[in-house]
């Protein structure tokens, strides 16, 4: 049974959040760089504001603001990702898509309505794609029950939760369910939009590490189906 029909809990009480979105503010702001910020903001195609932060210099910060902070439960995980969010500069959320990847572990499968709403809230590929691979796909490996949450994304209306469940086995390699990964390429192989066409290519080419006789296969019996996109982003590193 699904999880992500129940609402989107507000954020928790948690006073390790209380402190981490203290020491964050204050130590992200400090080092801003409006003018790169306006550039980034520029190449990002005006999805949000920026503070202009390197990634290298954000991952110092970030190490600071997190120095001899206890281990998080899932309850500390939610109220840190939607304070974040709410948050208008990307770094922040960028915080908390790292925050996550390090912690998904403490998190059940009742974190996955929290995960839907950072995937659908200011949505992008730079939240999206970390965000599936390695929180989506986490949860989903700890409980094979939210498979059938995966099955309603794909066919959602939301093009990034479409990505977000073509993305979500991209690091499993021998874990791969093939025919799910198969069906949902087929499920939106004449999808609209680059950023899904995109992505059907990319899981595709990212398990041909592990099965290149398969992926060029079933390019084979459907490139008719596939956009020209997906087939040349699926066989880039195999080839025909």
């Amino acid at each position: 049974m699904s999880v992500t029909a129940r609402g989107i809990p507000a954020a928790p009480h948690s006073p390790l959040a209380d402190t981490v979105l203290e020491r964050l503010t204050v130590v992200y702001a400090a080092e801003a760089d409006p003018e790169r910020a306006v550039e980034i903001r520029a190449y990002m195609r005006d999805v949000a504001p920026f503070l202009g932060l390197t990634s290298p210099v954000r991952r110092a910060l970030s190490r600071t603001v997190l120095e001899g902070v206890p281990r998080p439960s899932e309850s500390d995980c939610t109220a840190i990702a939607l304070r974040c969010w709410r948050l208008p500069e990307r770094e922040y959320h960028y915080f908390a898509v790292d925050f996550l990847r390090r912690h998904v572990t403490h998190c059940s499968s009742g974190f996955l309505p929290v995960v839907r709403h950072l995937l659908t809230t200011v949505p992008w590929w730079d939240t999206v794609d970390l965000l599936a691979a390695h929180v989506v796909g986490a949860l989903v490996t700890a409980d094979r029950g939210l498979t059938a949450d995966m099955d309603a994304w794909i066919g959602d209306e939301d093009l990034w939760l479409v990505r977000a469940a073509l993305l979500h086995q991209l690091r499993y390699r021998e874990r791969t369910d093939t025919d799910r990964l198969f069906g949902y390429c087929l499920r939106q192989s004449d999808h609209g939009d680059f950023f899904v066409r995109k992505a059907i290519g990319w899981c595709l080419r990212e398990y041909a590490k592990t099965a290149p006789d398969a992926v060029r296969a079933f390019v084979a019996e459907h490139r008719t189906r596939l956009a020209p996109l997906s087939v040349r982003e699926a066989l880039r590193t195999i080839g025909p």
